[in-house]
């Protein structure tokens, strides 16, 4: 379980006073309206940052950052990630789950059969889609819907699911 989440990442700088375009890696981008306290990874380092000021742009956030006040000071925040304490957080509904917290899980059939080890969780507009890397090094992509996830213990770090039809397991 990590203890920094990731909520998006700074695509490049926006305006003359030091705001930044954000793409937004979390479910919902109203969670920046509440963000202050937050992280920029830069790779090397993470930043304490507090974010002063949030508006929405297309499918993009555009935030102000306490203490950068031009283009030039946000510049070398290009492709760094943002990242919130999980106190920080949005709180999860029921039967949600952040995703770092599955990746690695073991992914099995509801017969208890090996499938492999859940290696990403790709977001699309309909649905969650898990990758999970077989033993054999391929990849199995299975929708994240209720009729093929049936349960996630976390106890045990294992996701059962039920193939559709045409699956390949």
């Amino acid at each position: 379980m990590e203890d920094m989440l990731q909520v998006g990442v700074i695509t490049s700088p926006h305006g003359v006073h030091g705001e930044v375009k954000v793409f937004p890696t979390t479910d919902d981008n109203r969670r920046f309206k509440k963000l202050k306290d937050c992280f920029i990874d830069t790779g090397k380092e993470c930043i304490p940052a507090v974010a002063t000021g949030c508006k929405f742009f297309k499918n993009m956030v555009i935030l102000k950052f306490e203490g950068y006040d031009n283009p030039d000071d946000v510049q070398k925040l290009r492709q760094c990630p943002i990242m919130v304490t999980r106190e920080n957080a949005v709180p999860l509904g029921e039967d949600e789950c952040f995703i770092s917290d599955i990746i690695g899980y073991l992914v099995v059939t509801e017969e208890g059969e090996r499938l492999g080890i859940l290696d990403e969780v790709l977001t699309t507009r309909a649905n969650d889609v898990y990758v999970v890397k077989k033993d054999n090094g391929k990849e199995l992509l299975i929708p994240v819907i209720k009729q093929c996830v049936k349960k996630i213990n976390f106890d045990a770090q294992r996701i059962t699911v039920k193939l559709m039809e045409g699956m390949d397991s």
